[in-house]
């Protein structure tokens, strides 16, 4: 039996991979597999700096002309950052105007679903790292968190695809309940909103949870992390077939497509 290095603490993008897929997981966080950039990804993240920096502005500048201003200068920042992804992306800048222009819909957008001069978050990019009462450290980044006079607190998170049909919005759930647990024991409030915005159709999706319903959150996210912890003991990740495999870029590793995955890593 070979065991390897889990990670010190969970995040809600690794807890959804293991839910998809326990040899995804795998293949991410404990073999660090690269995987190919990605144009869709690239955007949320251009989409979610200006949507950041829109903030920094005073308020009454937070028009929809500033906001698609902050998109050339974001984009210049990430190319400098990381130039060998731009150019894998976009070799001679061919494709480049189609994709910036298709981000720049999406800061649009956003103003069709929110006023951004009549709001000042308390955080912006929030990062949280909190240990639940088992022991077990969770970490993420909150895109935002309102706090209104009276105290009540709201998680903001960006979602530059389109909503997902009602029966896969489980996803989506999860992760958004996985940053209010991470706030109700940082914080010892219970958010009273937890909201989605997604730019890709123009919609937002909100729940007002009780302290029950994060209370059996952080119970399945503990729940998740025992069975991690099974599988590094056991040395054994299983592959769990569905219809995201087509996505998957690991299929060449993975027994279900007829793959051997690599040896573990060791301590």
């Amino acid at each position: 039996m070979t065991t390897a290095p889990l990670p010190t603490a969970l995040s809600p993008s690794r807890a959804s991979d293991f839910l998809q897929c326990p040899l995804l997981f795998r293949f991410r966080t404990i073999d660090r597999l690269p995987e190919k950039p990605s144009a869709a990804a690239l955007r949320g993240t251009l989409v979610h700096a200006c949507l950041e920096r829109l903030y920094e502005l005073p308020a009454e500048s937070r028009t929809p002309r500033s906001a698609l201003d902050l998109v050339d200068p974001q984009w210049k920042r990430l190319r400098e950052s990381d130039p060998e992804v731009a150019e894998q992306l976009f070799p001679d800048g061919e494709g480049l105007d189609a994709w910036l222009e298709s981000a720049r819909k999406l800061v649009r957008r956003y103003f069709d679903l929110e006023n951004p001069v009549t709001l000042e978050p308390r955080e912006r990019e929030m990062r949280l790292e909190v240990s639940l009462p088992t022991g077990l450290r969770l970490r993420g980044y909150v895109d935002r968190l309102d706090v209104a006079p009276a105290g009540q607190i709201r998680v903001v998170d960006y979602k530059t695809g389109k909503s997902p049909h009602p029966r896969f919005e489980d996803k989506a759930r999860f992760q958004i309940f996985f940053y209010a647990v991470m706030i109700w024991r940082d914080l010892g409030v219970v958010p009273a909103r937890l909201q989605l915005i997604y730019l890709g159709d123009g919609s937002v999706r909100w729940y007002d949870p009780t302290e029950e319903e994060l209370a059996a959150a952080e119970a399945e996210i503990s729940d998740i992390w025992e069975r991690i912890e099974a599988a590094g003991r056991a040395g054994r990740w299983e592959p769990k077939r569905s219809k995201l495999c087509g996505w998957c870029e690991h299929q060449a590793l993975c027994p279900e497509f007829g793959g051997t995955p690599p040896p573990l890593p060791t301590a």
